[in-house]
Formats: structure tokens, sequence, C-alpha cells
């Protein structure tokens, strides 16, 4: 009855994972299109354009500007008119018949050293590909004897695609739920201070854990709901794998909700108005999600912050979801994921009936 009285809370239970999964899943994404890119040509030969073409032929690239002088190349960099300059030195050909070798020079812009390293490796796989099919040519080897005695084979376990969208879509469910859930009961409580009913609620025989139940329930059934809502969605629009039993995934859910549902009592019971709590919840879920390896991996953090994020449920979750939706893991596999946050539920939860008790 309350979230049907409630007008804010029915646009967060029903459009926003909708939008959630429609935007972030597509804009969250660890490829790069339209590289631009200024090509300084200083040879002019069969070679360079050869190179060239490979570059025009990407559909990574794209070719923005020609020029022989590198202060254009320097200019295009610096606003922003071009991702990577490419030069191509005097002599480019002559050298590689006569000396066997030559260098190609890659001027990369690297603010974002993320986007950097990938315009650095596809710039580089293309010049290696062209370079072998160089040596193939010139040497008249057949295309299928390889200049180096060790070939390697490569092979992509759970995700042979390498589909962001397998990669990103369990996290963002993880996030969606964790809003929900977090937002809705950090606000419940407060309402009730608000509107001046709580005084009433308090003095009334209801039981403590029955106020509570009745607060944190309608929550954790929503939340359930939206988990399986997404999953349906991310299958349907994104066809997202789901090789593990989807049962493990809500039993994990039906702890992790606890937590989640736990902080979002204890932050209702300390503050006095929802924009209080609606503040301290952003807080608490910028620092969380940011850690959590929703973005970047966890392994590559420095090690206070990896320890840091023993405490940090949405990090558990998230690589609770990739390893059964992504590996088709079990039960037993996510061992140590659900124990800690079963801990944490249990922790969590008696911290926020002590709250509650303590302030009612």
């Amino acid at each position: 009855m309350q979230v049907k009285r409630n007008k804010a809370m029915l646009p967060m239970i029903f459009v926003m994972p909708f939008v959630q999964m429609l935007v972030l899943v597509n804009a969250t994404t660890f490829e790069m299109r339209h590289i631009k890119m200024h090509i300084i040509d200083r040879d002019m030969s069969k070679v360079s354009r050869d190179i060239i073409s490979k570059f025009s032929g990407s559909p990574f690239y794209e070719l923005t500007n020609f020029s022989y002088s590198d202060k254009l190349g320097e200019e295009d960099l610096k606003k922003d008119k071009a991702d990577i300059v490419l030069v191509i030195p005097e002599d480019f050909e002559k050298k590689l018949k006569t000396e066997n070798s030559e260098k190609i020079q890659m001027v990369i812009n690297a603010i974002n050293a993320a986007s950097a390293g990938l315009v650095y490796a596809y710039t580089n796989s293309i010049i290696l590909d062209y370079n072998a099919d160089l040596i193939t040519a010139w040497t008249n080897l057949p295309s299928n004897v390889q200049a180096s005695s060790i070939s390697t084979t490569e092979s992509y376990w759970f995700n042979p695609e390498l589909n962001y969208k397998n990669f990103m879509v369990p996290g963002i469910l993880v996030l969606l739920i964790t809003v929900i859930g977090l937002q809705l009961t950090g606000m419940s409580i407060v309402r009730e201070k608000e509107i001046g009913t709580i005084e009433q609620i308090n003095i009334t025989p209801i039981k403590k854990y029955q106020f509570i139940i009745g607060k944190l329930l309608p929550f954790w059934l929503i939340a359930q709901f939206e988990l399986g809502f997404g999953l349906t969605l991310g299958k349907l629009l994104f066809n997202i794998p789901m090789l593990g039993n989807i049962g493990v995934v809500f039993l994990f859910s039906s702890v992790y909700l606890l937590v989640v549902l736990g902080a979002g009592l204890v932050i209702s019971t300390i503050n006095n108005t929802q924009q209080q709590s609606m503040f301290i919840t952003f807080f608490f879920m910028m620092v969380f999600i940011m850690m959590s390896g929703l973005f970047t991996p966890v392994e590559s953090m420095p090690l206070w912050a990896q320890r840091i994020n023993l405490v940090n449920p949405v990090a558990y979750f998230i690589q609770a979801m990739r390893m059964v939706l992504m590996k088709g893991s079990g039960l037993r596999d996510i061992l140590p994921q659900f124990c800690s946050i079963s801990v944490y539920a249990v922790t969590m939860m008696t911290f926020a009936i002590w709250r509650y008790r303590k302030v009612s």
C-alpha cells in the first residue's frame, strides 16, 4: 500500500531498470570504434600506401587528415581532432629492402590511459599483420609456412566471442537491485519521520521485528522481481549466456539483499529527512560500485584497495553472478563468496535491528 501511494517509488521500480539495461549496457563498452588517425606519409611509396589502405579498410579507424608536417599532427592531437598520429619516415620502403628493418612512429593521445592502450593494441596488431604479409611476399614463402618455428593458437573460454555485453550485463543487474534495495529501504523509515507517523507506530503494540519485516520484505520481493525481469531482458535483448543454475543466482541474491536492505535500514534510522538519506546512500553506492570490479578489474587495483574491497558486498555478488552465468559455476564453486556475504548479512541485519531499537 505504501509503495502504491508513494509516486516517487513507482518510476524507480518499473522505469529505472528498463532504462539502465538499455542505456548502460550499450554505453559501457570496452571496444573502440571511430579512432581518429592523422597520417604523415613522407615516403609516398607502394608499401606506405598499402599500410594506409590497411587502416582505411578497418572499421575501427577514421583517417581524418594527411600531411607531411609533425606540427600539424601535434595540433590535431591538441585540438582532439586525432587520437593517433602515424608517421611513416622517408625512404621507408628503401630501407626495408636494403636493411630488412625500419621504424614507424605512433604518437597516441594518452589522456585516457585505457583508450590509449586499446589504440596502441589495435594499431600494432594491424602493422604486425601487414609485416607478416610482407615477409611472406618478399621471401617467396607459401602463405601456410610460418616465418617462426613456434606458433600459437588462441582459445577464449567462457566468452569465446569476446562480447563485452556478456561481461557487463551481470554486473549491471547487481547494480540495479542494489540501487533499488538501498534507496527504497533508505527512504522508508525516514518518510515515516517526515510525515510524523513514526511516533504513532512506536506506541502501538506492534513488535519491532514485525515492523522491520513489514518494511523490508516488500522491497526484498521487489528486488527479486527486478532481478528476474533483468535476466529475462538480458537474454531477450542481448542474448547473454546462462550456463549455470539460475536458482543459485536467486539464492545468492536472497542473502545479498539482506545486506543491502540492512544497510538501507541503518541509513534510514540515522537520518531525519529523505534528502539526507539519499546523499548518504549515494556516497556509499559510488564507493562500492567503483571498487566492485564492474568497470575496472579488482586485480589491477593497489593492494590496499583490494584489502578494503573485502568489505564490499557488491564485489562479491558481481563475481558470483559472472561465474554462474558465464562459467556455469555451481554453489560449491562460489562458496567462498556465499559464506562471506552470509556473514555480512547476519552482521548487517543484527546491527540494523539494534540501531532501530536504540532510536525507537
